[in-house]
């Protein structure tokens, strides 16, 4: 019985990964007046992703050109690779990252409770590691669905960390992160990181002063999203929302023995820890690269190649942001429907593939990129970016 669900779930991987390379967005022919009608009902259409979407919503049609034949034979070797791994391997490691996780949760409260200013600091440092371990990793992984094979242990997953530890509706964020923001990765007005645009804020507020406040704003933002949503599944997502704050503050208060007052500021400052790298990563790696309309973009690879960008590996941000967020970005978006774990195993291989065939693969430096935005945040993330237009494909 394993051996038969084992050659099932190769024999979808497979068919996602080759259908991915098939997949022609052809919108190009859209007006300005559809294209905006597009962006208001895009919560009930479908975005090409391989691995996140069903087999029937990726129906999309086009002619056997050089492009599709490789990312067609990059998808066979990941598939491969993908194939021949263990368990540990696909899942086992990144779980091991959430075990250890859960078990330091309770020393982080322990720490809590002492008299000593610096033990203090411990706990909150570690309730803050925790905190976007399942925040983070846990929310951008389970929103594609990589955590395990189970369908209902997978939306189990899903509405635990983007819910109840995030709190930020699960139908939201795979909206807007998995099928929009993949689907139209740096396409002007749909996938192009817009999001994360606050132009009225003065540069040095924006990189690290605003970040700060991110623990709060999320809950608005949730609410908001909530708001929008059918009675049901709002009622749903505000129950889960409510219980994980709420959950986190009587551990606190009951556990760590604070004060109200103390216990909310614990709850601030512990999900504030990582707020900002975490908007810097978020802006490093699509902003600031190549820009297309809707009418003419490339194909999946040389769009992929081109509008996404690798960070070097970081002992901290690897654990808890993932590998797919930090090192293997580009990899994530090729493959979205692969683990962090496994993101790292294929990176040699796609990055190989992708210099052979003269595909650009960017890489840069934390520090480099954050020149780089001091130095023309105006440019970046204030102004209009120019539409890039690739005349050549190699």
């Amino acid at each position: 019985m394993d051996d038969e669900v084992e050659e099932l779930n190769s024999r979808q991987v497979n068919n996602l990964c080759l259908q991915a390379s098939k997949m022609e967005e052809s919108e190009a022919s859209l007006s300005d007046e559809c294209l905006l009608i597009h962006r208001k009902r895009r919560d009930k259409q479908h975005s090409p992703d391989c691995g996140t979407d069903s087999i029937k919503d990726q129906l999309w049609k086009s002619p056997n050109t050089d492009e599709d034949d490789r990312m067609q034979e990059l998808s066979q070797v990941v598939h491969k690779v993908w194939k021949n791994s263990s368990w540990w391997e696909r899942y086992g490691t990144d779980w091991s990252i959430f075990g250890l996780a859960f078990c330091m949760l309770p020393v982080g409260f322990l720490c809590l409770r002492s008299q000593s200013l610096f033990l203090c600091a411990v706990g909150i440092f570690l309730l803050g590691l925790v905190h976007f371990v399942f925040t983070i990793k846990g929310s951008h992984m389970s929103s594609h669905r990589t955590l395990c094979q189970s369908r209902t242990l997978g939306k189990f997953w899903a509405t635990f960390f983007a819910e109840v530890c995030s709190c930020v509706p699960l139908q939201c964020g795979e909206e807007g992160h998995v099928k929009l923001h993949h689907g139209y990765t740096n396409i002007i007005g749909l996938g192009d990181s817009s999001i994360w645009k606050v132009p009225y804020l003065s540069c040095g507020i924006y990189m690290f002063v605003a970040p700060l406040l991110l623990p709060i704003v999320t809950v608005f933002v949730g609410l908001k999203y909530v708001t929008q949503m059918p009675l049901v599944p709002a009622l749903r997502s505000l129950f889960c929302m409510v219980f994980g704050l709420w959950s986190n503050f009587q551990l606190l208060v009951n556990v760590s023995g604070l004060s109200y007052s103390s216990a909310l500021g614990c709850m601030f400052l512990s999900r504030a820890l990582l707020a900002i790298p975490f908007i810097h990563v978020n802006i490093f790696q699509h902003i600031g690269l190549p820009m297309f309309s809707l009418s003419n973009r490339p194909r999946r690879l040389q769009l992929m190649t081109n509008a996404v960008l690798n960070l070097p590996r970081n002992v901290i941000l690897d654990w808890t942001f993932g590998h797919s967020l930090i090192s293997c970005h580009v990899e994530h978006h090729l493959f979205p429907h692969l683990s962090d774990n496994m993101c790292l195993k294929v990176k040699p291989l796609v990055s190989k593939y992708v210099c052979d065939h003269n595909l650009p693969y960017h890489e840069d430096t934390y520090m480099s990129r954050l020149q780089l935005f001091l130095s023309n945040y105006k440019e970046l993330m204030v102004l209009a970016p120019p539409i890039a237009h690739l005349v050549e494909f190699h």
